[in-house]
């Protein structure tokens, strides 16, 4: 029998300013884990999230 993919997969966020911006608080670049559902979301997600690195609100994008 053919099993079905999950619907629900964890993905990771990743702050993008944080490897450009060279006037951060600290040294390290953000990450955050969450679900998405792949038939509602089926392209990479991008959300603003706090970045305790860069010390405010950024946009984290969906990495591999």
């Amino acid at each position: 029998m053919v099993k079905h993919k999950a619907a629900r997969i964890c993905i990771n966020l990743e702050c993008i300013d944080c490897k450009s911006n060279l006037h951060k608080r600290s040294n390290g670049i953000s990450r955050y884990t969450t679900i998405k559902n792949r038939k509602n979301n089926p392209s990479r997600m991008e959300l603003k999230k706090f970045c305790p690195y860069c010390n405010m609100r950024t946009i984290h994008k969906e990495i591999k």
